[in-house]
């Protein structure tokens, strides 16, 4: 099946895809060395694409908005939700993944993807819609990682702490990108230990060894129950429920697919570590969200007032509810700096992204060309500059009345992962299809797909559409609530359908299968993923005790 497409348009090979190439160029030196890239440098090593994208998986809605979810729909429905969010997800990644390691170029993310397998106009507002949620996103998570501080009393004023985590966020991100990689390779390595030591401890205190040998076991599945009704009652409430939960634990997966992409341009050998990272990726969610959902359902009832006490630290977290009612004195303030890291990781993920996504765009001609220039250590310096700009938002957090206006920035942000999926995947399938009218061959190819692309496009589109559906209930409306719940969409919309009456007038609404550029390129990325191939089998067989052997022996 294909996305319908318009076979008698035209749609020349653009000039800047050509352009783009060109900038990714990297040339051999006859010695088996690479030189660097124009701009961005590929620094991110394969360790580090690894973790990125573990801690591009766990956020800090695992930690504390799951008790949300489950305190609206019981521990059953939380599991569901985040088992078919998980399966979801990982459609997204096979997706978005494939599409990625044809052609990891500089710049490399879903918008230029999208640009260049769908529409310029929709590529350059999904890249817009990255530009301004990661940015925004970025400043909330600072706003988080202050009211995580906030859990240990202090007399310190929020903005003191919103400047402190500010500053290093941007600090990391104006550094070589292997500052950044590595820092986010700690951060990651702590979300890891904290999850695993979190699963670890739950099922300790379900099998009775916590210090009140109470033995938990299932029991809040029976008492109060297994799944909650929310809004209205019966089978309907329990519907409902399950539909609210999903809807919300879509938040906890934002953009992480998206992230992996992102990195791509600047990482090492991404033709391989793509692939790798896609793998593993499924294995993280089961770990991570489907026996984190399975653990919070165990150790915590849902009925735990704490769930929705509002204050957005750990006391909000069902892990630390449950570790107090066992009678754990210290852990607590442990789990709360482990989500503090969290926050901060996520904040810096998201910061990344930002700059990034202007980056792309400016280096396809989208964006002022200055947001394209890179320092010497290969950083997008006035990209990240601009990025920089949205993280001052945080500040709006510390007056109530300026905080207003902040939700209102953070609900541009409600719909965007939504409609990231919905767009990656319309890309993958472009892409797939133009593969095969082409006779180019994919690698990388999941089992999944197409049909997991399309069950995402349905599913995903019919979630963004549902974001703020409790506020039709009879009582429950609230112009104040839906617009925050649905003015994304028509934003987005109005910078697609913009720029396609203005800039990109002459362009087609959708690109011809048939003329769809797929291998302006492709041959710099194999030559450079050949490159790295031999440099890393050279790499491995001077270290080895029979390449030394081997060696040995040709000298003779």
């Amino acid at each position: 099946m294909a996305i319908p497409s318009d076979q008698h348009s035209t749609s020349p090979k653009n000039d800047d895809v050509e352009k783009n190439a060109d900038m990714s160029r990297i040339q051999s030196t006859g010695e088996g060395q690479v030189t660097e890239q124009h701009g961005t440098k590929r620094a991110i090593k394969p360790r580090h694409a690894q973790m990125i994208a573990i801690g591009g998986s766990i956020g800090t809605s695992l930690f504390i908005a799951s008790g949300q979810a489950l305190a609206a729909g019981g521990p059953a429905i939380l599991l569901i939700a985040y088992i078919v969010m998980s399966l979801l997800v990982y459609g997204v990644v096979t997706a978005v993944v494939e599409v990625g390691a044809h052609l990891p170029l500089e710049g490399a993310s879903m918008s230029m993807h999208c640009r260049r397998y769908v529409s310029k106009s929709l590529g350059v507002a999904l890249g817009y819609l990255y530009f301004y949620s990661y940015g925004i996103i970025a400043a909330y998570e600072i706003t988080t990682a202050t009211i995580l501080i906030n859990y240990w009393p202090h007399s310190v004023h929020k903005a003191v702490w919103i400047t402190i985590i500010m500053v290093i966020i941007i600090a990391l991100n104006a550094f070589p990108v292997r500052v950044y990689a590595e820092a986010e390779f700690w951060f990651a390595s702590i979300k890891v230990a904290l999850i695993v030591g979190l699963l670890i401890l739950s099922l300790v205190l379900m099998l009775g060894g916590g210090p009140n040998h109470e033995r938990l076991g299932f029991r809040y599945w029976y008492d109060p129950g297994a799944m909650n009704a929310f809004i209205v009652t019966g089978a309907s409430g329990r519907f409902v429920a399950f539909i609210y939960v999903l809807i919300l634990s879509g938040f906890s997966f934002y953009f992480s697919p998206e992230l992996i992409i992102a990195t791509s341009g600047e990482m090492v050998n991404p033709r391989k570590d793509l692939p790798i990272a896609s793998r593993r990726f499924f294995y993280r969610l089961m770990v991570f969200y489907i026996l984190g959902s399975l653990a919070i359902g165990a150790v915590c009832a849902s009925n735990s007032s704490g769930l929705v006490s509002g204050t957005g630290n750990a006391n909000s977290s069902p892990w630390v509810i449950a570790i107090r009612n066992s009678g754990i004195e210290a852990l607590p303030s442990i789990v709360n700096a482990g989500i503090l890291t969290s926050a901060w990781s996520a904040g810096s993920s998201y910061f990344y992204m930002s700059s990034r996504a202007l980056y792309s765009l400016a280096v396809l001609g989208d964006a002022p060309k200055i947001f394209s220039q890179c320092n010497r250590w290969g950083t997008p310096h006035y990209a990240v500059f601009a990025a920089s700009l949205f993280m001052p938002l945080a500040y709006m957090s510390s007056n109530s009345e300026a905080g207003v206006v902040f939700n209102w920035f953070i609900n541009l942000t409600n719909t965007a992962g939504y409609t990231s999926w919905v767009i990656c995947c319309i890309t993958f399938l472009r892409f797939s299809e133009a593969s095969h009218i082409q006779g180019i061959t994919r690698s990388h190819a999941s089992f999944i797909q197409p049909f997991g692309a399309w069950i995402c496009i349905i599913v995903f589109t019919a979630l963004c559409l549902l974001n703020g559906f409790t506020v039709f209930f009879p009582g429950k409306w609230s112009i104040g609530n839906f617009m925050s719940a649905y003015i994304g969409i028509p934003i987005f919309m109005a910078v697609w359908v913009g720029h396609k009456v203005t800039v990109g007038r002459k362009d087609p609404w959708l690109m011809s299968l048939g003329e769809i550029d797929l291998t302006t390129g492709l041959d710099v990325v194999q030559a450079d993923a050949q490159t790295y191939e031999e440099n890393e089998r050279l790499r491995s067989n001077k270290f080895r005790p029979w390449g030394i052997i081997r060696r040995g022996f040709s000298r003779t």
